[in-house]
């Protein structure tokens, strides 16, 4: 049955956003008050609803044959800034080109973004935000759900806007130099963007709509313009995070730190090996003693911190690991020495480590790995600890973001203890939880009501 009404509600949310998009607020009230009136109309011998019926729909009709005489022919650009952050509002520009030789008035340009409907499996997975306050009915027949989730796969809303009128372009352009009168057909507006979500939101076309005189149907114009803006995590403030690491050795040294090749500092010279880099050999005193000469560089030793992100859940989507990945975007933005390396580490489908500092990867980039990371659902915990000791003996601390206090991550966390790494734990969580403060002191919950003031006592 479930099955059934799943496959349903597509239907459902397509006949509604259609409505939606053909009828103003007044035409869906003359609508329902036509099927309404239809209904009480039937037997025309007991009441006169059936003439309320008759001119309800005689005005309708009307206002949808009003719309057959809109033509519009028109060119939009979006001017979209790189990114945008889930929590505040983003203004973008649009530019607007009248292709016609007619003033257009009483315009109203809405976006289309792209809607993935979810899968059944993600469906039955789902929890809504306050399920356990519905009734029986709407948790069993999941509507709401459904559109909960329809609401996250959009990504964003995008505020319709009123258009000025659109001046009519020239019947034939003049060629003449420096002359801009060929752009006055176009107009700039600008549009208000609030993001639902971190991720990718593809917009997929814009909507340029009329209303009849009645103003009760929309006559649609659709441009297909595609255009995607990645939206970043929501981030708290975080002060800047001491952990008291010493600095250990790294395998590749100045080339892993900077990316741009070798230092010029070198601790010696020695004769050339076969294998040695061309450009290291020292010229002047392989012409003073005849032989090749090489210089030898010194391998670094510097700090070098995880930030570990637990991804493993039994929900695809949720505050919880929403959260989780709001408080890893906020470590990665806190304030930090230039000379400290920070490996953004977690684990699903595969095992990643990005690195960013001392001339590698910025913050930036980080950032665009949290905005599409994804919750592991299938996989175990246990993904994630050989991850992590791969690369321990180069790391001088671990900061640990945990979805959970289970026994899987206090062995994890005892494990990085036992090799003497500084450790930040934090634990995301909706409930009170019991941990033992005298075995785990680096360990803190951060209570999902209170992200911010919990991450400001941290630092």
């Amino acid at each position: 049955m479930k099955r059934f009404l799943f496959h349903n509600f597509r239907i459902v949310y397509n006949l509604d956003r259609w409505m939606r998009q053909r009828f103003t607020k007044a035409g869906l009230l003359i609508l329902t008050s036509l099927i309404v009136a239809g209904a009480f109309g039937i037997d025309t011998r007991q009441n006169f609803a059936y003439q309320l019926f008759s001119l309800l729909l005689i005005l309708l009709l009307l206002a949808f044959l009003s719309n057959l005489r809109f033509r519009l022919q028109a060119k939009v650009q979006r001017e979209l800034p790189p990114f945008a952050t889930v929590g505040e509002t983003l203004y973008y520009q649009v530019k607007i080109q009248n292709k016609t030789q007619k003033l257009q008035r009483s315009l109203t340009l809405y976006e289309n973004i792209k809607v993935n409907p979810p899968s059944f499996e993600t469906f039955l997975k789902a929890k809504e935000p306050g399920h356990e306050k519905r009734n029986g009915f709407d948790n069993y027949v999941g509507y709401p759900r459904w559109l909960w989730l329809m609401h996250l796969s959009k990504g964003a809303n995008v505020t319709e806007q009123n258009l000025p009128p659109l001046p009519p372009s020239l019947m034939k352009p003049l060629k003449v130099k420096n002359d801009r009168t060929n752009n006055r057909a176009s107009i700039s507006i600008k549009m208000t963007l609030e993001p639902l979500r971190r991720g990718y939101v593809h917009l997929t076309g814009m909507i340029i709509a009329r209303p009849d005189p009645f103003g009760l149907v929309k006559a649609p114009y659709t441009i297909n313009v595609s255009d995607s803006l990645l939206v970043l995590p929501k981030r708290y403030p975080v002060g800047e995070i001491s952990l008291s690491g010493s600095r250990k050795y790294q395998r590749g040294g100045v080339n892993l730190a900077m990316s741009v090749g070798d230092s010029e500092e070198f601790i010696s010279l020695r004769e050339y090996r076969p294998g040695d880099p061309l450009r290291h050999i020292h010229w002047k005193s392989w012409a003073k003693i005849g032989k090749p000469v090489v210089k030898e560089f010194q391998d670094e030793f510097f700090v070098r911190h995880a930030l570990i992100l637990d991804t493993f859940t039994e929900q695809a989507t949720g505050d919880i690991f929403e959260t989780a990945v709001s408080v890893a975007a906020s470590f990665a933005c806190a304030p930090r020495s230039h000379e400290v390396l920070l490996d953004l580490m977690f684990a699903g489908t595969q095992t990643y480590c990005f690195t960013s500092g001392r001339g590698l990867a910025n913050t930036d980039k980080l950032l665009e790995i949290l905005a599409c990371v994804e919750a592991c659902t299938d996989q175990p915990f246990s993904r994630l600890p050989p991850l992590v000791m791969e690369q321990a003996t180069s790391l001088s601390g671990c900061i640990c973001i945990l979805l959970d206090w289970d026994t899987p991550r206090q062995h994890f966390i005892q494990s990085l203890k036992n090799l003497g790494l500084p450790l930040l734990v934090t634990v995301i969580s909706s409930t009170e939880l019991e941990i033992d403060h005298k075995a785990f002191p680096e360990v803190h919950v951060l209570p999902l009501n209170a992200i911010a003031d919990a991450l400001v006592k941290l630092s």
